[in-house]
């Protein structure tokens, strides 16, 4: 818990309790909160409460001014509430547009809350594969290595139990009966049944390994589902859909056993007899394709996935690789297709490393070196936002050296036996379950010509343009004498009160003013570093050289545009010069949407200074001088 634990419950507690809440959000200054019923709320009491600015309802939302440190309070809101940070509390989400896009959020959400404990059991299942590797066959039969094979199996074995409960919670089921359905798809005698009657199975149905039953007079096919993961996320989703129909024509008194009653009774004999067999025969062509790709061009197969891995992983479309390379593993006992993808991290690891030795901005290298320790764990998203992606150059390299490695890998086969670590704690994954340990070292020799190829290219081809900027704008840390703030943007200058955001106008957020814009934009009005650049672009909070911040916040409520329209040309930590382009925004967009294109442009530690002049007045072009600072 962080340190406004205290204040974040006192706001829990204001807006009418967790209960109340169907989801939260916030922005670059205040809380914002969606509640099932505003009037529980208590707005002077949070108005009145250290550490709140004030609340406004506006666009719907239940909004709390906190300032610049509202992320630190609406992490410590999102715990004590119990909210998934950037998420909703109980309320229906927003489905993605688009069939594929709804595959990658069912799969990512359905997944995303195992992947701790399943990388934990991977890990300890590679280092049960070092051990075995390093103390010889003796060590295989020990009671040590059946505990901790027993650790490590476990998650993979009732992988269907795992992700009935996390599907169920995606797909609005009770997460017990999720549970329920996945333990019945690995029920012992079922899957006795499917393994004894392996290879009996008639014609085309042999790709299952299994054999005919009845149910109810149905013919159905007994299949082994342990392991597995589409049929019990089908399932689950059908199961979801009966839960919803079951509550509306049962009693509100009986809804209790006889919910879960029907929805069990319904959706499992379906999973058996229709689901199982059909996803099952689908999933295992999906991989059989993939498999005959990589059999037939390592180079390409590899090479495909090293290049757009990290391009895959920015729009989460990995998602979409993370099951079949589950498939793989469980029916071939090894999988090619993540395999290809270990040595990108590396590639984009050193891609940053380079660029740290060039950057001359120590707060830019105070940045990056965190980001290359995480890249190095196999946590790259860092480097990635922070550092590559912007500067493009590095990012490119980064993806070529990338598919080198994996190039490399998937021809001389090393393939991944288990779904374990990421980064140095995923090298082990590649010792087989016998303790060969070639495709170990297959993967490090790929990680090295990946990592120095990204390395050296980013280092011959990439310069720190910021360096120059830097040296040009350098200035004293505090100012002796007046400073002047001037206008970011063209356009009508309007006294604070005119502003149509309570916030603003009552100067609870600084002194300053607004404009009304007449062109898109949008330039430094200061020499100094952007300190804060929310990710939807909408404000740009810069702290000049001698130390005065200044808030521009393009339009109002227009965090609701989650960055359409907005161009930036700057990123968080840059440091900037007076008429440097910031951000440009399609102001007719804007409009359209429905929103406000008044700027308020505050300095937001007026308490710190002796004056704040507001001094602009009419209309004004970029580089008028607006605000006068007396230190």
């Amino acid at each position: 818990m962080g340190k406004y634990e205290q204040l974040a419950r006192d706001i829990l507690k204001e807006v009418g309790g967790k209960e109340n809440i169907n989801s939260l959000t916030h922005c670059i200054t205040r809380l914002r909160f969606k509640l099932k019923d505003e009037s529980k709320a208590n707005d002077d009491n949070l108005k009145n409460m250290p550490g709140v600015v004030t609340v406004m309802h506006s666009a719907g939302q239940y909004q709390v001014v906190i300032g610049n440190h509202v992320p630190a309070v609406y992490a410590d809101v999102c715990e004590i509430a119990g909210i998934n940070a950037g998420g909703a509390a109980d309320e229906e989400e927003e489905a993605p547009k688009g069939v594929f896009n709804k595959l990658i959020d069912i799969i990512s959400g359905c997944f995303s809350p195992i992947l701790g404990p399943m990388c934990a059991a991977g890990i300890i299942k590679g280092l049960n594969a070092l051990l075995n590797f390093l103390l010889g066959a003796s060590y295989a039969t020990s009671g040590t290595y059946m505990v901790l094979n027993a650790i490590g199996d476990a998650v993979f074995y009732f992988m269907p139990v795992m992700l009935g409960y996390s599907s169920a919670k995606k797909f609005k089921l009770n997460p017990v009966t999720g549970m329920l359905i996945g333990a019945a798809l690995c029920y012992p005698t079922i899957q006795a049944d499917a393994l004894k009657a392996a290879g009996k199975a008639v014609g085309s149905l042999g790709i299952l390994g299994s054999y005919y039953k009845t149910f109810a007079g149905i013919p159905w096919i007994a299949a082994n589902y342990t392991s597995t993961v589409v049929p019990v996320l089908v399932v689950t989703a059908l199961a979801g859909k009966i839960q919803k129909l079951a509550k509306k024509l049962v009693p509100e008194m009986l809804q209790n056993f006889f919910v879960p009653f029907f929805v069990l009774l319904i959706s499992l004999p379906v999973g058996f007899l229709i689901i199982g067999p059909i996803v099952s025969l689908a999933t295992n062509a999906l991989s059989t394709g993939f498999t005959s790709l990589f059999k037939m061009s390592p180079v390409v197969g590899g090479a495909l996935v090293g290049f757009f891995w990290q391009i895959l992983v920015i729009f989460g479309l990995h998602w979409a690789l993370v099951p079949l390379a589950m498939i793989n593993i469980t029916t071939l006992g090894y999988d090619n297709v993540l395999a290809s993808s270990f040595a990108v991290s590396f590639a984009q690891t050193a891609a940053l490393f380079a660029m740290f030795l060039k950057m001359k901005d120590e707060n830019r290298k105070a940045l990056a070196l965190p980001a290359v320790v995480s890249g190095i764990c196999g946590v790259t998203e860092p480097s990635i936002y922070g550092f590559t992606l912007p500067e493009k150059k590095p990012f490119i390299i980064s993806c070529i050296g990338g598919a080198i490695g994996a190039a490399f890998t998937a021809v001389m086969n090393a393939p991944t036996y288990i779904m374990g670590g990421l980064g140095v704690f995923g090298i082990v994954n590649y010792i087989s379950p016998k303790g060969d340990a070639h495709g170990m070292y297959i993967q490090l020799i790929g990680i090295a010509i990946a990592m120095v190829i990204s390395f050296v290219l980013t280092y011959i081809l990439w310069s720190d343009h910021s360096e120059e900027k830097t040296a040009e704008t350098k200035a004293p840390e505090k100012a002796s004498g007046p400073e002047s703030i001037v206008s970011p943007v063209a356009g009508k200058v309007i006294n604070l009160k005119e502003l149509k955001d309570a916030a603003f106008a009552e100067g609870a957020l600084g002194t300053g003013l607004g404009i009304l814009p007449t062109d898109g934009h949008f330039y430094a009005p200061v020499n100094g570093t952007v300190t804060t650049l929310f990710p939807t672009l909408h404000a740009i909070g810069i702290t000049s050289d001698s130390g005065v911040e200044v808030l521009i916040h393009i339009g109002l409520d227009t965090v609701q545009l989650e960055g359409k329209g907005f161009t930036a040309h700057v990123k968080q930590g840059d440091h900037v010069t007076v008429g440097q382009p910031l951000v440009d925004v399609d102001l007719d967009a804007v409009k359209k949407a429905g929103y406000e294109t008044q700027t308020p442009v505050v300095i937001t530690n007026t308490r710190d200074l002796l004056d704040v002049l507001p001094v602009g007045e009419g209309n004004v072009t970029a580089g008028d001088e607006i605000i006068k600072i007396i230190n």
